[in-house]
């Protein structure tokens, strides 16, 4: 609840595109919910279309719950005394009365908001560090859980529903937080999850093969980013910061981006004129360093993540903090102080010979940066461990395929979360771009229970080898046809290392 003073139904519905009414709508409102199993009574139900279920359908269970008014697009038929309001958009009418519910937090907080195809994680944490170095106690918002407050919480969703953003933004408030840095996916942008939302400042990473299933075509997809930075506004927002588009230079469509928005506009990049510039890139085994040039000057960063693909999210760190009205060196020593991300290239240390990452690349262009950045962990061989998800973009199995032959030296191909698709079927799709790459130089092997090749690739790695378990990252699930299990490719990885090298020596 946004505090004692609760609002009447009427309150909520200032810009909710009301454009029918039946009942009273001076009833008081104790909260809002689109999922009618957490409707309490004096609560208002937003019924939301999902892929799965249609909320129109379980008005009545949210009226016997205590539901005192409905949010609709179409005729519903509740008892009486209970108030409906027929809108043109349920998911738009959600975010305004979400919004409005909650007191509006995002006026109060500086937000940042990240998107892109790969990178929106790591960036979202180095934003949250640089934004803490210069003062501003920032929030997440993302994948691999919720900073609010001193709490990390469980995340479903990279950019949860409407009511949930306004909920949470309204707890960062409530607890001290200044600032908020957000995932903002392509799904939420089409969805309007992020409606309501103040950003000050939005980052476009780049742009890749991915959620075509949804999009349909690579230029919708595009479109949903862009569509994020047209909405940013222009001027000044209401906690005095310019609004400004943070845009990667080096990408192929950023001038498209840039097209879209009215925002002020601040570049980076590394091959580019970008206005901010990394220069004499170096990457070592477990970090890298370069020289960062800002309008105001330039200085030295070690960062302690490694990989081309850390410096752009560091350079995008960088100029968030600028747009903020960091200092370069808050900026700097922000970014220097991020560590790792759960799931993000992160090592598997149990004291074995050889090199274990666990990471969350999902598309062909993650796992390229990816396989890229671990060969400088070891000289031996290494091993690729993933599979794709099911019901979701088919077109990227094939390519995955062949990125993964033409940059590892051994392959293995096997489940991921198949969901209602044949795992098997899935492998067989990625198997098909692994041969028309011509295969790996140690051979491939499809192995679909995830376990167990996991298990298999540890086994065959030896001295000086790297081997890389993707697709899964921070994921602690695995979503079957009929069930979700528990799975950790991390814990996976150090039990089978574990009993491999039990009491120092390895066990046959």
């Amino acid at each position: 609840m946004p505090g004692a003073q609760m609002p009447q139904f009427k309150e909520l519905l200032k810009d909710a595109g009301v454009k029918g009414f039946s009942g009273s709508s001076d009833a008081v409102v104790t909260g809002v919910a689109y999922d009618s199993r957490l409707v309490e009574p004096g609560y208002v139900f937003v019924c939301i279309k999902g892929e799965k279920h249609d909320g129109h359908e379980f008005v009545g269970d949210a009226v016997r719950r205590g539901a005192v008014a409905i949010v609709a697009e179409r005729e519903v038929a509740p008892p009486e005394g209970v108030a409906v309001a027929l809108v043109s958009d349920s998911r738009e009418a959600l975010a305004r009365i979400a919004q409005v519910f909650y007191g509006d937090p995002s006026r109060s907080l500086v937000c940042v908001g990240v998107t892109g195809t790969k990178g929106k994680t790591t960036t979202t944490h180095l934003v949250k560090a640089v934004l803490d170095a210069s003062g501003r106690w920032c929030g997440i918002i993302g994948t691999v859980g919720h900073v609010i407050g001193n709490e990390v919480v469980q995340a479903k969703h990279t950019t949860p529903e409407a009511l949930d953003i306004q909920r949470m933004l309204n707890d960062m408030r409530a607890r001290g937080q200044t600032a908020a840095a957000m995932e903002v996916s392509s799904h939420a942008v089409v969805q309007r999850r992020v409606l309501g939302v103040d950003f000050d400042i939005g980052v476009f990473t780049n742009i890749g093969h991915d959620h075509l299933d949804f999009h349909g075509t690579f230029e919708n997809y595009l479109a949903a980013k862009a569509s994020f930075f047209e909405a940013l506004g222009t001027g000044r927002s209401p906690k005095g910061l310019l609004r400004t588009a943070v845009v990667n230079l080096d990408q192929p469509q950023a001038g498209y981006i840039i097209s879209r928005t009215r925002a002020r506009v601040l570049t980076y990049g590394i091959t580019s004129e970008a206005d901010v510039r990394a220069h004499n890139v170096e990457l070592f085994p477990h970090g890298a360093s370069f020289v960062v040039r800002v309008p105001s000057g330039q200085a030295e960063v070690r960062l302690r993540l490694t990989g081309v693909f850390n410096v752009y999210n560091a350079l995008a760190a960088i100029a968030c903090g600028i747009a903020s009205g960091a200092s370069l060196e808050d900026a700097k020593s922000g970014v220097e102080q991020v560590t790792g991300v759960p799931g993000r290239f992160e090592a598997i240390d149990e004291g074995q010979p050889f090199a274990v990452v666990v990471d969350f690349a999902h598309t062909p262009d993650s796992l390229e940066n990816i396989l890229r950045a671990a060969r400088s962990l070891g000289k031996g061989d290494m091993t690729v461990v993933f599979g794709c998800g099911g019901d979701r973009d088919r077109t990227k199995r094939p390519v995955m395929g062949e990125v993964a032959a033409r940059l590892a030296d051994r392959v293995i191909i096997t489940s991921d979360n198949p969901r209602s698709e044949d795992p098997e079927a899935i492998c067989r799709e990625i198997e098909g771009g692994v041969l028309k790459a011509g295969g790996p130089r140690d051979g491939y092997e499809v192995i679909v229970n995830r376990a167990d090749a996991i298990s298999r690739a540890l086994a065959l790695a030896r001295e000086g080898d790297v081997v890389v378990i993707a697709g899964k990252g921070h994921e602690t699930y695995q979503i079957l046809r009929d069930r979700t299990i528990h799975f950790d490719d991390r814990e996976v990885a150090r039990n089978c290392l574990r009993e491999r090298f039990a009491g120092g020596k390895v066990q046959s």
